[in-house]
C-alpha cells in the first residue's frame, strides 16, 4: 500500500509538472513564424552624440544624446544645422540607441522620394542598457533625462524658418512607459511632445513586480493618466507584437482602461494593414512592415504651413486609424475628394446578373462596370466586390438617379478595405437608398493581370453561428459546419467565446470544383472590442488551421461577438470545424498568471517546513519533505486566505492599514481590473505551485547528495559538525561581514552568499552523516544542549519519567542509532529551508544581474578614463612636469567610479600602487633610452 500510494503521488505531480512544462512550451514556442522582413541600411549608418551642458553630464554621466544619420545626410548634419522634423526614439530595458537605425534609414529613403519636401531627424538616447524592467530605481532619473533632451533638441533648431515647438517620441519597450511619465514631472510642458507612438511596452503594469521602485513608478504614471485623461491632448499609439512577444504580453501594452479612447489607439502587428504579422520583442523595432507603416504615417501627419507634425487632433487620429486600423487601400487625404469625374473615352458596360466575375489582361482602354440596385434592393440586403489589383487608385463608385451612365459619382472607394490578397469593398444596400447603379472602374491593364469579382446577397445566408466547445471537453469533442452555397464572402459569429482562460483550434477544409487552378481565400478573426485581428491566407483546396486565443477579455458591458469572415472562392465548399486546445489553455494560464507561481511554490515549502516542525515537536522525528508536502500543501490552507484579503481589500479603511504596512498589491485585484481572473485559477496555480515546489525538492535533495559524493572525495570528515543553530564567534563575524557587503555593494549578492555557504554546510552535514553510516566508530561531536535535547527526545518518546534536563557530561557518547537519526532531522529540516531560500535567491536575481552590470560598465569606463589620462600625464612628465603626475595620482576623483564609499577607497589605494608603480616603470624606460642614445 506504502509503494503503492507513493506511486500514486509520483504520478500526480508528475502530470502537474508536464502540464506546467506544455503550457511553458506553448508561450515560449507555440507561435507562428516570424513573417517580418529585414530592414536594411543603404548606406553605413552614423550616429553622431550631441554634446550636452557641462552640468547634464555631471549629472548625468551615462546617458548620451545621438543623432542618427547615413552618408552624405550624415555629414551635411556634423555642424548640427538641422531642418527637419525632430523625432525621439526611446529604448527599453537593456535596449541599445542604436536601434533607432530602421525607423531613421526608412524614414532618410522616403524623403529621397520627395526630393526632401519634408524630412524627419531621429535622435536617439543612450541610456547605458539599464534594466530597468529588473530594477525601476531608475525609471525617474530616465525621465528626467529624457526631459532635458527634448529642450535641447529644440534648441537645436532655433532661428529656422519652421522651427519646430515639440518633438514626436517613439519608445520601444520601457522606453514608452518613460515617455508617458513625461507628463508626471511638475514642471514638464505638455505641448513639447506632439505624438508618442509606443511598441511593446507594457503599460498597465510590469511585466513581473520584482521591486517596490518599479510598482510605484506604474502607481504614479497610471494614476496620472487616468485621473487626467479628460486634460491630456496627447495622442498615443500603442503596438503590440502579438503571441510572438513572449515578454511583454500583448495585453498589458493596452491603454484603454489608462485613457480616453478618442486619444489613444492600441493595436496588434497581426492586425496592422501591410504588416499583418506578429513580431517578437525585438524584431517589433526593425520590422520592415511595421517601420514602413509608421514612417508612411509620419509623413501623413505633417501640416503643410508649418512644415511640422500636425497639431489637430482629429487629423492625428485619422492618420493613425488609417495606416493602423483600416486602410481603403487609398492614399490618404485629409479632405478626400468625394465627387468624381467619371467622363472620358471609357466604355461602360451593364452588368444585370447577380454573380460577375471579369479577368482584365491587356486591356487597351479603361471600362465602367454598372450594376442596377433598383432591382435588386427588394431581394438582397448587401453587395460585396473585391479587386485583386493591390493600387492606390479608386475603382468603386455609385450613381445617383441615373439610368444607364453617369457623368459624375460618388467616390465608395474609401469605404473599401485592404487585405493581404486583395482589396474588398461591402455596401448595404438599404443605407444607399438615393444610389440607383454601382459602378466598378476597370482601367487599362498594359500586360498587368488581375481579377474583379462582385455578388449580391442576403446577408442572413451567409452568415452561419459557430458556438465554440465547453472548456473541458480538452479537444475531445468539436463542432462543425458546412459551407456549400457558392459565396464569396462569410460571416461567423463565435459564440460563447470571450474570455483569455478559453483556446481553440479552427480547422478550415476546402474542396473546390477544379482543381487545376489554386484560389486565394483569406480569413480574419476579428475581435470587435480590441484591435487584435489575426490574418491568415490560404490558397484553395487545401486545410487551414487557426489558433482562437484572446489577448483582452471581452469587457462586461461589451455585447459584441468575435467573427470569423471568411473571403472565399465562389468554386469551393468549406468545412469549419472548432475544437478545445487544452495545449493552448495552459500556454494561456502561464502567460497570464505565471508570475503569481513563485509565491504559490513558496507557500507549499512554507507549509511542508510548518509540518516537518509540528511532526517533531510531536513525534520528535521529522519526515521527508516529499512526503510532508504531500500531506501538508492543501488549497484549503492558502485560497480562503486569498478570498478574505480580497474581500476585505474592498473596503477603503482595510486597504489604508494594508497601505500603511507598506505591503504589495494582491495579484487577484489587479487581474479582476482586467478582466482576467477566474474561478478557478488560484486552484489550478495552487497546484502548479505545489508540483515545481515537488519536484524542485527532489532536484536540490540529489544535487546535495551529489555534491556530498564529490566533497568526499576531497576530504573525509572525522567527526559530526556541530550544530549550525549555535551562534559562535565565526558565525557572528561571517553575520556582520554579510551585513557589510549587503550594505557596501548590493543585498542580493549578501543573499547569494548566504544561499552559497548554507548550502556549503548542509553538504558537509550530509558528507559526516554518510561517513557515519559506513563507519560506526566515528565520534560525535556534539553540543552539550544538543546532547540533552536529544536525550530527551528519544527518553520523551519511550515514555520514560527520567528528568530530561538533568546534566549529561559532554563527552558522555549517545547510541549510534540516535546520533544518526538526529543527523538526518536536521539535514531534512535544512534541506527544506534551502528549498525555500532559493527561490528567494531566484526573485533577488535581476537586482544582482542589474548590479553586476552596471559594476562591469562602471569599471569599463573607469579603466579606460584612468588609462586616458594616465597617457596624458606621461606626455606631461616627458615634458619636464613630473611633480603634476604625483598630485593627479593623489588627487584621482573617486566619483568617475560612482558604487560605494567602501570599494572607493579600496579601488582608490589599488590605483595609486598601481599607478607608482607605472611612472617609475616609465622613468626606468627613459633612462634606459638615455643610456642607449649616449
Amino acid at each position: 500500500m506504502v509503494s503503492l500510494a507513493k506511486a500514486w503521488t509520483v504520478t500526480f505531480y508528475g502530470v502537474l509538472a508536464l502540464m506546467v512544462a506544455l503550457g511553458m512550451w506553448d508561450v515560449f514556442f507555440g507561435y507562428e513564424e516570424n513573417k517580418c522582413s529585414m530592414s536594411y541600411m543603404f548606406e553605413y549608418p552614423e550616429y553622431q552624440k550631441i554634446n550636452l551642458p557641462h552640468k547634464l553630464t555631471k549629472q548625468y554621466p551615462t546617458y548620451e544624446l545621438y543623432l542618427y544619420g547615413e552618408g552624405s545626410y550624415a555629414q551635411e548634419n556634423k555642424n548640427l544645422m538641422l531642418t527637419g522634423i525632430p523625432v525621439l526614439f526611446l529604448p527599453g530595458n537593456a535596449g541599445s540607441y542604436k536601434q533607432v537605425r530602421s525607423l531613421g534609414s526608412i524614414a532618410l529613403r522616403k524623403a529621397e522620394d520627395i526630393d526632401f519636401k519634408y524630412h524627419f531627424d531621429f535622435f536617439s538616447i543612450n541610456f547605458n542598457e539599464e534594466l530597468v524592467a529588473l530594477y525601476g530605481g531608475s525609471l525617474k532619473k530616465q525621465t528626467k533625462f529624457v526631459h532635458e533632451c527634448i529642450k535641447i533638441i529644440l534648441k537645436l533648431y532655433e532661428g529656422q524658418e519652421f522651427a519646430p515647438k515639440s518633438v514626436a517620441i517613439v519608445g520601444h519597450s520601457m522606453g514608452g512607459l518613460v515617455a508617458r511619465a513625461l507628463l508626471t514631472i511638475k514642471n514638464f510642458k505638455p505641448e513639447l511632445v506632439n505624438l508618442l507612438v509606443t511598441q511593446a511596452t507594457p503599460h498597465t503594469a510590469p511585466v513581473m513586480s520584482l521591486d517596490s521602485y518599479l510598482t510605484d513608478f506604474y502607481r504614479t504614471v497610471n494614476n496620472y493618466w487616468i485621473l487626467n485623461s479628460q486634460d491630456i491632448k496627447l495622442i498615443t499609439l500603442s503596438v503590440a507584437g502579438g503571441f510572438r512577444d513572449y515578454q511583454v504580453r500583448s495585453g498589458l501594452a493596452s491603454l484603454t482602461r489608462l485613457s480616453h479612447e478618442t486619444k489613444t489607439l492600441s493595436v496588434l502587428t497581426s492586425a496592422i494593414p501591410r504588416t499583418w504579422a506578429s513580431t517578437d520583442h525585438l524584431s517589433i523595432v526593425w520590422c520592415k512592415q511595421l517601420q514602413l507603416a509608421t514612417i508612411r504615417a509620419f509623413f501623413d501627419l505633417i501640416d503643410d504651413d508649418t512644415k511640422q507634425i500636425t497639431m489637430k487632433p482629429k487629423k492625428k487620429m485619422a492618420v493613425l486609424n488609417h495606416h493602423f486600423v483600416k486602410n481603403p487601400a487609398k492614399l490618404f487625404e485629409e479632405t478626400p475628394n468625394i465627387i468624381a469625374d467619371l467622363t472620358g473615352t471609357s466604355k461602360w458596360v451593364p452588368v444585370k446578373v447577380t454573380k460577375w466575375t471579369f479577368m482584365a489582361f491587356n486591356e487597351s482602354y479603361a471600362m465602367y462596370f454598372a450594376f442596377p440596385l433598383s432591382n435588386h434592393r427588394k431581394t438582397y440586403s448587401h453587395m460585396y466586390c473585391r479587386n485583386s489589383m493591390l493600387d492606390t487608385h479608386s475603382w468603386i463608385y455609385g450613381c445617383i438617379n441615373s439610368v444607364s451612365m453617369c457623368t459624375q459619382g460618388v467616390d465608395l472607394s474609401w469605404k473599401s478595405e485592404l487585405l493581404p490578397t486583395m482589396k474588398t469593398f461591402m455596401l448595404k444596400l438599404h443605407d444607399y437608398p438615393k444610389l440607383s447603379h454601382l459602378v466598378v472602374y476597370v482601367p487599362s491593364t498594359n500586360g498587368n493581370k488581375f481579377v474583379l469579382d462582385c455578388e449580391f446577397f442576403q446577408i442572413e445566408l451567409r452568415t452561419v453561428q459557430l458556438p465554440v466547445t465547453h472548456l473541458f471537453s480538452f479537444g475531445l469533442t468539436s463542432r462543425q459546419i458546412q459551407l456549400n452555397s457558392n459565396g464569396l464572402f462569410y460571416t461567423i459569429p463565435l459564440l460563447n467565446f470571450g474570455q483569455i482562460y478559453q483556446a481553440f483550434k479552427i480547422d478550415i477544409k476546402s474542396k473546390c470544383t477544379s482543381t487545376k487552378v489554386e484560389k486565394d481565400n483569406v480569413f480574419r478573426l476579428h475581435i470587435p472590442w480590441s484591435h487584435e485581428d489575426i490574418m491568415t491566407t490560404s490558397r484553395a483546396p487545401t486545410s487551414t488551421e487557426i489558433p482562437l486565443r484572446l489577448h483582452v477579455a471581452q469587457p462586461e458591458n461589451d455585447s459584441h461577438v468575435a467573427v470569423l469572415h471568411m473571403f472565399t472562392s465562389s468554386d469551393c465548399r468549406y468545412e469549419v470545424t472548432v475544437r478545445t486546445s487544452f495545449l493552448q489553455i495552459l500556454g494561456q494560464v502561464i502567460r497570464f498568471h505565471g508570475g503569481a507561481l513563485p509565491a504559490y511554490v513558496m507557500s507549499s515549502i512554507l507549509l511542508t517546513y510548518g509540518g516537518q516542525l509540528q511532526s517533531l515537536i510531536s513525534t520528535g522525528h521529522c519526515l521527508d519533505y516529499t512526503i510532508m508536502l504531500d500531506r501538508e500543501a492543501k488549497p484549503y490552507k492558502v485560497d480562503p486566505f486569498v478570498i478574505i484579503m480580497k474581500f476585505m481589500l474592498g473596503y477603503n479603511w482595510f486597504k489604508q492599514i494594508w497601505d500603511n504596512f507598506f505591503l504589495p498589491e494582491l495579484d487577484a485585484i489587479f487581474l479582476n481590473t482586467q478582466s482576467m481572473c477566474f474561478p478557478l485559477v488560484s486552484l489550478i496555480l495552487f497546484l502548479f505551485g505545489t508540483s515545481i515546489a515537488y519536484w524542485g525538492g527532489i532536484l536540490s535533495s540529489l544535487s546535495v547528495r551529489l555534491l556530498s559524493s564529490l566533497w568526499l572525495t576531497f576530504n573525509r570528515p572525522s567527526e559530526i559538525p556541530k550544530d549550525p543553530r549555535l551562534i559562535t564567534t565565526r558565525l557572528s563575524f561571517l553575520i556582520i561581514l554579510l551585513l557589510l557587503i549587503g550594505w557596501t555593494t548590493c543585498g542580493a549578492l549578501a543573499i547569494l552568499l548566504i544561499y552559497l555557504y548554507y548550502v556549503f554546510k548542509i553538504i558537509k552535514l550530509y558528507s559526516s552523516l554518510t561517513t557515519l553510516k559506513n563507519n560506526p566508530d566515528m565520534i560525535p561531536n556534539i553540543s552539550e544542549n544538543n546532547t540533552n535535547n536529544s536525550i530527551g527526545r528519544r527518553e520523551k518518546n519511550n515514555g520514560s519519567q527520567q528528568n530530561t534536563n538533568s546534566n549529561v557530561h559532554p563527552s558522555d557518547v549517545l547510541p549510534i542509532t540516535a546520533v544518526i537519526d538526529n543527523a538526518e532531522d536536521n539535514f531534512k529540516m535544512h534541506l527544506t529551508i534551502v528549498n525555500l531560500v532559493i527561490w528567494i535567491v531566484l526573485l533577488s536575481m535581476p537586482s544582482l544581474v542589474y548590479w553586476l552590470k552596471n559594476l562591469s560598465l562602471i569599471l569599463y569606463r573607469g579603466v579606460f578614463a584612468i588609462l586616458r589620462d594616465f597617457s596624458d600625464e606621461y606626455r606631461n612628465v616627458h615634458n619636464g612636469n613630473a611633480v603634476h603626475l604625483y598630485l593627479w595620482i593623489f588627487t584621482y576623483h573617486r566619483g568617475l567610479w560612482n558604487i560605494t564609499p567602501a570599494i572607493g577607497i579600496i579601488l582608490d589605494l589599488f590605483l595609486i600602487h598601481v599607478n607608482i608603480c607605472h611612472f617609475f616603470l616609465f622613468q626606468l624606460l627613459e633612462f634606459l633610452e638615455i643610456l642607449t642614445l649616449s
